[in-house]
């Protein structure tokens, strides 16, 4: 006799398919306004940096007959010489010894402070911490007219050195709490292996502090780099001939009596821009593992 063939039973759904694909669903809803907003904030990084580059690329007579949007057609380098013929050289060359003189000042003053917090239990230390953090809280402008009382009392105002000093102060704060849980990820093993050997708290800050700590380092660097590169306040309180002018304020030397340079301007802006973005892609990882490292706890 032969078989009937039977008809294979039908697969039931597992209701964990159901489960799976809400989820799936969910998260791609999810996503969608997420990379709506990535769009939207590229636009709003994209469009300023796509003006600022192709306006200084872009003849003066065609910005002022086209505009800054369209692409342009004919690109020139006219606009960079006229910046450089500006006086741009020296304005760069100020706000270089600016920037590395608060940068080794901010470290040079920061790290052993950072360390003594560290390895002393003292209130007194403590305490000290305590005024570091409460200067986080104070902006510079609320203090200007005492620092520029300060400056002139001691026959420092219109030079450099009015710039970079008040410019560390106020970089101190933020590098000693950086620094300060940088060097709280050190084990005490290391310490006392070291005390063991025989060294000293100098022999330890150099051999074991220094090194281990680079990475806090070089994003204290980075920060107070360009809070030094970028500052307007104290070189427009505390400084007045233009021999002493730094970048920001060198700018205003585009601006004329009927009307700015804007290819000009833009040139300089991109030239002023070029050292910091190369300072960050020279540590930009030793950044992010400095910050992760500072605000740990």
């Amino acid at each position: 006799m032969n078989r009937r063939s039977r008809p294979l039973p039908a697969r039931r759904r597992r209701p964990g398919g159901l489960a799976r694909a809400g989820r799936a669903s969910g998260k791609l809803g999810g996503r969608v306004p997420a990379a709506v907003a990535l769009v939207l904030w590229l636009l709003v990084v994209a469009v300023p940096v796509y003006f600022i580059v192709v306006t200084s690329l872009r003849p003066a007579d065609a910005y002022l007959s086209n505009g800054a949007l369209p692409v342009p057609t004919d690109l020139s380098l006219d606009n960079y010489g006229r910046a450089l013929r500006l006086g741009f050289s020296g304005f760069l060359r100020n706000s270089a010894i600016v920037t590395v003189a608060t940068i080794l000042l901010t470290l040079g003053a920061a790290l052993p402070a950072a360390y003594a917090i560290v390895r002393n239990r003292s209130r007194l230390v403590r305490a000290g911490l305590s005024v570091f953090l409460f200067g986080l809280a104070i902006p510079a402008q609320a203090v200007i007219v005492p620092v520029y009382l300060i400056i002139t009392r001691l026959s420092m105002y219109d030079s450099l050195t009015a710039i970079v000093l008040p410019t560390a102060a106020f970089s101190l704060p933020l590098a000693i709490v950086v620094l300060t849980s940088s060097l709280r990820d050190i084990p005490d093993e290391l310490y006392q292996s070291m005390e063991l050997d025989g060294a000293g708290n100098g022999r330890v800050f150099l051999q074991l502090v220094v090194p281990l700590s680079r990475p806090g380092l070089i994003t204290v660097g980075i920060v107070s780099g360009l809070n030094a590169w970028n500052g307007i306040l104290f070189p427009l309180v505390l400084t007045q001939s233009s021999r002493w002018r730094v970048l920001p304020l060198g700018l205003w030397n585009f601006q004329g009596q009927h009307g700015t340079d804007v290819p000009g301007l833009m040139a300089a802006v991109v030239l002023s821009a070029l050292p910091m973005l190369a300072l960050y892609l020279f540590g930009r990882r030793h950044l992010l593992r400095g910050l992760a490292a500072g605000f740990s706890r």
